[in-house]
């Protein structure tokens, strides 16, 4: 294996769509954060997770929220249902969740096993305060878009009336109100899941309808990690009890629970006096990295100047007219700059200001990136040097530059308020293309390779719901000069069983619901193959031009411009593409069909990590609709969002699942490690892959190329300058 370069620009983030078992399985290994004097653990979390993924008790919600940011995948069982559920805490009162259930013989639509995809969202809109007398209180919507079989709605309140003791007590409509109902407060009326049907829609005529029940329980925490439960359920199970799937005697459980690390909990539970239960929660945040970032190399001091009037011949500006002067300092630019993870590419010389170009390959904040290289220019540059100028880079595509005063670093790194004076001292401005004469001598053209395994996987198949290849990938790039490039990769399966996909039938021409044909490949498959540029157009104006075999199964040309201002948080996009649907051999060749296809977007950043894109125009199969996505980024690069897409294709047209939605996730290499890294890894999840807004997957899309090195995204970062 060889790779020379290549790996700077935006944290990659490598699609591995087993990562959610993976976390499971490291979750009970992963060390425990403590204090490295005392030994001391941190206390388990106050809240649990119930049998739904959610803040509960043990199948009923409760009104507790986890720590934000927290990102959790639970396991739970009892009387043939299983749930797998992913869930999330979007800010510290909003939290939300994925499920994938199965209920052996429960016959439903045809299926034996019953699978089931759902999602949840719940608010804390009231929390107990030290010391008040008002509870906790929190409304959630469970299985709120999808079919419907585990839809229900709550307002629930839990109070801790001791350092050990919670009490929760709710109220509960659809399946939670589904037993020892007291009435229907709001409507009688409501709406009931209909077996077969396609599921996927907002089914807010049912919100709050019907009979509801009251629900209730007490956990009592004697240590930081022993819990017991007792709870009063008001779900019925009346499907699954009619249909034999589990006998349901009595409307208590008790469970207790135990809090093995920060990252795993585990609990059994005796449920509707006739089950046994089990429930692993693994918790991950953000905040609390599986290896603490203690490998990182400690920075040398910021490098000080002599004193102009104690060594002024030192201060002379004779060097620049030195033939063998910019050969030298760009040979101990690069030297340096490459001991800290950055790739020197272009480099202009004057008396007095000196402007580099780099490729960031190793840290994930940029603001940490700029610090380390302007100290290698304080260390290699004479003295005469007095401005800064930083260029980031993105494989070639020059993205913003930074302006910084010599002085202002060597008088600021030991004031306590460096961070807030260094922020008003930066100048950031656009990038300008790349001159051929500022290139270091060598550098272009290049070629880089890696031959790495590779897994690629379908979920949620009725009948398989697992489906997974396993192969190598053999990729290579060619960059004639900066922004020039061609990418290929060519992959070989050795074993798997995607082939093996449903393709189920469609009302649309069939884009994405096809995509099982191009697994039956035995032998080696072209993956992509595309020719690219991009560049500053001047006037915070980015494009790109694409064109090739953009993806396995789609070839054509692709256009992009961006407007983005450095100190703006909106950007305006605008992307054409021209595509033809490739052979399912996934040679050469083209199937007879081909589509104009684009969208123009807008894309804000919210501050304080949100991150909103919209998206408008023609996707693959001809409909016309728009995209809407919201994402929330870490200052450590992780990153979870949502998206769904609407178009005027109408929900039967479109097929199960109603209209395309899902969730995505991407988590650093570093966050595992505790070594500096740009790598990431992460999936994307769609509950189901139909051809209504389906969109082609282009490479290197600008709006993720550019944003890293503008204002909006480093604003949180500047601490990380001098570190």
């Amino acid at each position: 294996m060889h790779r020379t370069s290549g790996q700077g620009g935006r944290a990659r983030r490598a699609i591995l769509p087993g990562v959610v078992a993976g976390l499971t399985l490291l979750a009970p290994t992963m060390p425990v954060p403590a204090d490295t004097l005392t030994g001391y653990r941190p206390p388990a979390p106050r809240t649990t997770l119930n049998f739904y993924g959610s803040p509960g008790l043990i199948d009923m919600p409760s009104a507790g929220v986890m720590p934000d940011g927290e990102f959790s995948t639970t396991l739970s069982h009892f009387g043939g249902i299983t749930r797998n559920t992913l869930s999330f805490q979007i800010t510290p009162r909003l939290s939300g969740a994925f499920r994938y259930s199965a209920t052996e013989g429960l016959n439903l639509a045809g299926f034996e096993t019953y699978f089931d995809r759902s999602f949840d969202i719940r608010y804390q809109v009231l929390q107990q305060r030290e010391g008040g007398w008002w509870p906790s209180v929190a409304v959630g919507l469970q299985d709120f878009v999808g079919t419907g079989i585990y839809a229900g709605e709550y307002i629930v309140a839990s109070r801790s009336v001791s350092d050990t003791l919670t009490v929760t007590g709710g109220v509960g409509w659809g399946r939670l109100g589904s037993y020892n109902a007291f009435g229907s407060p709001f409507s009688e009326t409501r709406p009931s899941f209909v077996a077969g049907d396609t599921g996927g829609e907002f089914s807010a005529d049912q919100w709050f309808r019907g009979p509801a029940a009251f629900f209730g329980g007490v956990e009592w925490q004697p240590t930081d990690r022993l819990g017991f439960t007792v709870e009063y359920s008001s779900d019925a199970y009346v499907t699954e009890t009619g249909q034999g799937v589990f006998e349901r005697r009595s409307p208590w459980n008790f469970g207790v629970d135990y809090q093995v690390n920060r990252s795993l909990r585990m609990g059994a539970y005796y449920m509707y006096g006739s089950e046994v239960g089990v429930n692993f929660a693994f918790s991950f945040n953000p905040a609390r990295p599986a290896v603490p970032p203690s490998f990182e190399p400690t920075p040398a001091p910021f490098a000080q100047r002599p004193d102009r009037g104690e060594a002024p011949e030192l201060w002379s500006t004779d060097w620049v007219a030195d033939p063998a002067a910019r050969p030298g300092l760009g040979e101990r630019l690069a030297e340096g700059l490459s001991a800290e993870g950055q790739e020197l590419q272009a480099f202009d010389l004057g008396a007095n200001t000196v402007e580099i170009r780099i490729e960031n390959n190793r840290y994930t904040a940029v603001a940490q990136a700029l610090g380390r290289s302007a100290r290698v220019m304080a260390e290699v540059l004479p003295p005469s040097v007095e401005t800064f100028r930083i260029t980031l880079m993105d494989d070639g595509l020059p993205v913003s530059t930074m302006i910084i005063r010599r002085s202002d670093l060597e008088a600021l790194e030991q004031e306590p308020d460096a961070v807030g004076a260094l922020q008003t001292l930066v100048g950031l401005t656009a990038a300008t293309p790349t001159e051929e004469e500022d290139l270091v001598a060598g550098l272009y053209p290049r070629f880089d390779w890696s031959l790495r395994p590779y897994t690629r996987a379908s979920y949620f198949d009725p009948d398989n719901p697992i489906l997974m290849n396993l192969g190598v990938r053999l990729r290579g790039s060619y960059e004639f000069r900066p922004g020039w490039r061609v990418d290929g990769a060519l992959t070989y399966r050795l074993v798997g069983n995607l082939d093996q996909a449903r393709v189920s039938p469609s009302a649309l021409p069939d884009v994405r619901t096809s995509g099982a044909r191009y697994e039956q490949n035995d032998g080696i498959a072209l993956e992509t193959l595309t020719l690219s540029h991009a560049r500053p157009l001047g006037n915070d104006f980015y494009g790109r031009v694409t064109v090739g075999y953009l993806e396995r199964m789609y070839g054509g040309i692709s256009a992009e411009v961006l407007w983005r201002p450095v100190t703006s948080r909106l950007a305006l996009g605008a992307e054409v593409n021209y595509v033809m649907q490739r052979d399912y051999d996934l040679g050469l060749g083209f199937r007879d069909y081909d589509v104009v296809m684009g969208h123009v977007s807008a894309y804000y950043d919210m501050s304080n990590g949100y991150h909103l894109q919209l998206d408008v125009g023609r996707y693959l199969a001809g409909d016309w609709g728009a995209t809407i996505a919201i994402d929330r980024e870490f200052a450590n690069g992780w990153s979870v969002g949502a998206f769904m897409t609407l178009t005027d294709v109408s929900a039967e047209e479109f097929g199960e699942g109603s209209f395309d939605k899902g969730i995505r996730f991407s988590i650093p290499v570093s966050w595992f490690t505790g070594q500096p890294s740009r790598r990431a890894v992460g999936t994307t999840i769609r509950p189901v892959t139909r051809d209504g807004g389906a969109r082609v997957h282009v490479p290197d899309r600008l709006y993720d190329r550019v944003r890293e090195g503008h204002l909006g995204n480093i604003d949180d970062q500047w601490a990380r300058v001098w570190r």
